[in-house]
């Protein structure tokens, strides 16, 4: 297996989903890793996020701790839900519909959690 796609498609806090995939993607980095944010995942990438009020550790930083690992947010979720590409985290690759499903085409494997 030389690259892996997880689509993430739920928000980042109220269940352990994100938080699973973000601890399996940094222990696959020896292969090219992508995390697809779809839908309610695409709230993980949000700039400004404070957790602090739910006890839990702010999950978008780990995204600055593995830069190996390629996020990219599907645009018309982020339209979806009113936000804007300014809303993200740098580190978040914003691409169209057709650039996200080409992305997840060209991965030898999806895992879809």
């Amino acid at each position: 297996m030389r690259s892996i796609f997880y689509l993430l498609d739920v928000a980042p806090y109220g269940c352990e989903k994100v938080y699973g995939v973000l601890n399996i993607a940094a222990v696959s980095i020896k292969m090219e890793v992508t995390i697809g944010l779809y839908a309610d995942g695409i709230y993980l990438a949000l700039a400004g996020q404070d957790s602090m009020a739910l006890g839990l550790p702010n999950l978008s930083d780990i995204i600055y701790a593995y830069p190996e690992i390629q996020i990219i947010a599907h645009e018309p979720s982020l339209a979806k839900r009113g936000l804007m590409n300014q809303d993200l985290i740098e580190r978040v690759e914003l691409v169209d519909e057709d650039i996200f499903v080409e992305q997840i085409l060209a991965a030898s494997c999806l895992i879809l959690l």
